[in-house]
């Protein structure tokens, strides 16, 4: 008898796909912009060519040059960077689909936080996705285009306003992870409805001898780098469900904020880097990341403290059991009773004493030191009970009281 975990599998496989194809599409996004910052000129380039760039790699010379809009002749080869960012989103929605669809009441919905039906979480969900992509590309349109500064002090806003629906939608990991999917959506939108569609019209100008427009190369160039600066706060986002620390806070969707300004800062220095700039114009972009997540740390980390905190007895050792007998057990034991897991996430179980010494530092970090276990707080663990493992795991985890 096959004994499948349908739903780890299927969270595997795009989990995998996820991870390659995003290598793919950010590296390649990665290059490229390096590639345009330090194309340089010189008397002898062809008619058309705004620059080249010398490049060496794996043991080989590379000359690459860029066209200001065209080539006159279209070569018989072109190859497309397009499919690395559609298998990102694809896989990525599929992985989303697995684990907050599928599971929504254990990782969608947080029934503290908002008491949604799986279907109303999913379609606000797919909603946001839409939503942002529309609100985003509208600002693209509208006159904060011709400024770069102002449109990027309104995207700014607009992941800053989502951020902070969206913890007061779903679960805080939820919340966090739909952020950067959102952001994502909007990445690939600027490749499937902006950038490759103008690179298609480049190329049927050619092939019908006509002259291309220049601004369908120049707007997608600016979508390029609204992708280029939102890289890496993406990717910090899309990595915070394993960090309950980001996103179990009550005011998670600041955190949010702090995350963008680290991230553009960190890629604007190697912008300007990649330009050939002096250093003296490379002096502020890092003591500015440092700075920003020394206030991130500070503020996840600080805590006031209570007299309740100190008058907490330490409980018994039937007491915590019974406490994980109710709130662990269910996803932690040899036969699981959540109808959404299937086996014991990682194989911890928390059965026993035993099985909770084995475990007290997780236990720690994901349910007293935040509140990310029980998934969606579906047992409905209070303060004090949380408050009474953290109590008996620094007392030592004694055998009594």
């Amino acid at each position: 008898m096959l004994d499948i975990a349908y739903a780890d599998w299927l969270n595997l496989g795009f989990r995998w796909l996820h991870v390659i194809a995003g290598i793919s599409w950010i590296g390649t996004s990665f290059y490229f912009i390096f590639l345009d910052l330090s194309l340089r000129k010189h008397s002898n380039l062809p008619n058309g060519v705004g620059g080249e760039a010398w490049n060496v790699h794996g043991g080989g010379f590379y000359l690459m040059r860029k066209y200001i809009v065209a080539p006159e002749e279209l070569p018989k080869e072109l190859h497309w960077f397009k499919y690395e960012a559609y298998f990102t989103w694809i896989s990525g929605f599929a992985l989303l689909a697995v684990i907050y669809y599928w599971g929504a009441e254990s990782y969608l919905i947080d029934k503290e936080v908002l008491d949604l039906q799986p279907w109303e979480a999913i379609l606000i969900s797919v909603g946001f996705f839409a939503g942002g992509w529309v609100v985003y590309d509208l600002l693209c349109r509208s006159p904060f285009s011709s400024h770069g500064l102002l449109l990027s002090a309104a995207v700014f806003a607009l992941i800053a306003f989502a951020a902070y629906f969206l913890t007061h939608l779903f679960s805080g990991r939820a919340a966090f992870v739909h952020v950067g999917a959102m952001v994502g959506t909007i990445m690939v939108g600027n490749v499937f409805f902006i950038i490759i569609p103008n690179q298609k019209k480049i190329v049927k100008s050619l092939l019908a001898g006509e002259d291309p427009d220049p601004r369908l190369g120049a707007i997608g160039k600016h979508r390029s780098t609204h992708n280029n600066y939102l890289t890496l706060p993406v990717i910090l986002m899309m990595i915070s469900q394993h960090y309950p620390m980001l996103y179990d806070n009550r005011n998670s969707w600041l955190v949010v904020t702090l995350i963008l300004l680290v991230g553009a800062s960190i890629r604007h220095f190697f912008n300007l880097m990649h330009t050939g700039r002096e250093i003296r114009t490379l002096r502020w972009q890092w003591p500015t990341a440092a700075a920003l997540m020394t206030v991130l740390i500070a503020f996840l980390s600080w805590q006031p403290k209570t007299d309740s905190v100190a008058k907490i007895e330490v409980p018994s050792v039937t007491q915590v059991v019974a406490i994980a007998q109710v709130h662990c057990a269910s996803c932690h034991a040899q036969k699981t009773t959540d109808p959404d897991v299937e086996k014991a996430p990682g194989g911890v179980m928390l059965e026993t004493a035993s099985d909770l010494r084995k475990h007290s530092a997780g236990i720690l970090k994901h349910s007293v030191l935040s509140k990310s276990m029980p998934l969606g707080n579906k047992t409905k663990m209070t303060s004090a009970e949380r408050q009474a493992l953290g109590a008996w795991i620094r007392a030592g985890m004694p055998d009594s009281n």
